[in-house]
């Protein structure tokens, strides 16, 4: 039996040498196989998204109750934001940010009505199921003992801050939110190894960048909406609507199509040769 550090890691080397136009064609047709599966599927999937990435709230929580005072607790405390993302993206479920980019290569570079509208009933399920996911663990969250006493003032704390921007300003801050997520998807076929570092990375640098993330603050808006510290109209629109507007266009309009940008050319060889 050969011993496994005498065998090359093809994995690892293809991966280090994708180009570009070939790390868009494994986004696509990862895009088109989440178009292709069942609503049941995406529904059960988004739900469960939903409440999973409520560790990301939880593990700030946790930093920020049991770290000192000091001013370097606030980039350590932003670590915790990660472990949410973490299960959500290595455990392949439906996270509606990450569809503003697989979901759309698919029908930017073969564009029809049929795709179009099957990617818009995609992102309605999961983002509806990342909600209700996220309302489902608040209420767990507010009103049983699975959460100990201690960490709720810090839940409260966090929740209050990341719902509290006027709607201009959690739509603009929304915008880097979307791209960094996008970009997370875009270097995971190249990532292979060390996948969980870029999603580490990228992650805290949307909680100590304080971008809003629609799914993540989902959980926030509901921890306070179902104890009535949040009023429905300003957590639709003065949290909700604008982040879910910032993520799209840090997602789709920005990122994805300049994805689709840099490799069009060579697309349109292949179609050609």
């Amino acid at each position: 039996m050969t011993a496994p550090h005498d065998e090359p890691d093809h994995g690892l080397s293809e991966a280090a040498t994708l180009s570009s136009k070939e790390i868009f064609e494994i986004i696509r047709e990862e895009g088109d196989e989440e178009l292709e599966r069942p609503n049941r599927s995406l529904m059960w999937s988004g739900i469960a998204a939903g409440v999973m990435i409520s560790l990301s709230v939880l593990g700030e929580a946790i930093f920020r109750t049991y770290l000192p005072d000091a001013k370097w607790a606030y980039l350590v405390e932003n670590l915790g934001y990660s472990l949410g993302f973490l299960v959500v993206i290595l455990g392949r479920m439906q996270l509606f940010t990450e569809n503003t980019i697989s979901t759309v290569l698919p029908v930017i570079s073969d564009a029809s009505l049929s795709k179009f509208n099957r990617m818009a009933v995609l992102w309605a399920i999961v983002l509806s199921a990342n909600v209700v996911g996220a309302f489902l663990i608040a209420t767990v969250f507010a009103y049983t003992a699975a959460i100990p006493s201690e960490l709720l003032p810090a839940i409260e704390e966090l929740s209050r801050h990341a719902t509290g921007f006027g709607a201009s300003e959690a739509f603009q801050r929304a915008i880097p939110a979307g791209v960094l997520v996008a970009a997370i998807v875009w270097m995971l076929p190249k990532s292979e190894g060390f996948a969980l570092f870029v999603i580490v990375i990228f992650t805290w640098l949307i909680a100590a960048g304080d971008f809003t993330h629609i799914v993540a603050g989902s959980v926030e808006m509901a921890f306070l909406m179902v104890q009535g510290l949040l009023p429905f109209t300003d957590a639709l629109f003065g949290f909700f609507l604008p982040v879910l507007l910032g993520n799209i266009v840090g997602g789709t309009v920005i990122f994805a199509l300049l994805a689709f940008g840099q490799v069009r050319n060579e697309l349109d060889e292949d179609l050609l040769d």
